[in-house]
Order: C-alpha cells, then structure tokens, then sequence
C-alpha cells in the first residue's frame, strides 16, 4: 500500500532514491517494477505483479478505436521495466523523463496499488488543483466520506 508524498531528487544520470520504506513493496525479491506514462503528465510506478494483469487488460482494448488504442500507445507504449540498485535507485528513461517534464526536484505520491512521480511544477497545479474542490464540489462517491 502506498500513501503519502515524498520530495525525491533525480541525479544527474537519470536516478532517484526509491524510500526503504516503499522498496520491498514495489520490488519484492528483486522483482523490477514498471514505469509508465500516465495521461495526466506525470509517471505511474507499478510493482511488477500489479502491472501485469492490468498491461493485459489494456492490450486487449480494440486496436481500431482511436482513444483506446492512443490510450494503449501511451501506457504500454511507455511502460518500462527497471530493477533497482543495491543503493535502492531506479533509472528513469529519457522518454519518462520527458513525458512528465521532470528535472532535479520531484515528488513520489502514493496512489494506493501504486505510485506517482510528478515534476515539482506538475505537482504544484495538482495542489491548486486539489484546493479547487472547495470551489468546484467533489466527484460522485465522495460526497458521503467522513474524515
């Protein structure tokens, strides 16, 4: 289970710090982990055994309409396994790396089966954006959950 936010840096090689914490999750054994695209502009990360039945779900999607198969080039199209190091460090690919237009600072945001990487300007809109629902309601299912 993933939760929280986590200010990380990327190295000048293309690598962050994946928290200790997260590791054992996201990688088990030494299984790699996927990163993807995601449609909101950042970086999905998957442990490899969640990634799998969903990659599977999305390849199956017809090929001739347009929004699946766009939706099919960008999340399979994008997806790349990566193991971590002994220091704990994945590589981001170039493409990842500017597909969500990250550089030096960014942010791990933990989705639940999953997690994110957004750049530092990407996250700051999601914020506003998150401060936004005051304004503009929330989203059906929402409006019965008590915090």
């Amino acid at each position: 289970m993933f939760q929280g936010t986590v200010a990380l840096s990327l190295d000048a090689k293309g690598r962050i710090a994946i928290p200790a914490k997260h590791r054992d999750v996201l990688a088990p054994d030494g299984a790699p982990l996927v990163l993807t695209a995601h449609p909101h502009r950042c970086i999905a990360v998957y442990p490899q055994t969640v990634w799998e039945p969903m990659r599977k779900r999305i390849s199956e999607l017809p090929g001739l309409d347009p929004t699946a198969a766009t939706l099919k080039r960008l999340l399979v199209g994008y997806a790349q396994e990566e193991e971590l190091d002994s220091a704990g460090r994945v590589t981001i690919a170039p493409s990842l790396r500017k597909w969500a237009e990250l550089e030096k600072q960014l942010w791990l945001v933990g989705q639940g089966a999953h997690c994110e990487l957004w750049s530092d300007s990407g996250w700051q809109k999601q914020q506003e954006a998150m401060l936004g629902l005051a304004i503009n309601g929330l989203p059906d299912g929402f409006e019965g959950l008590a915090l």
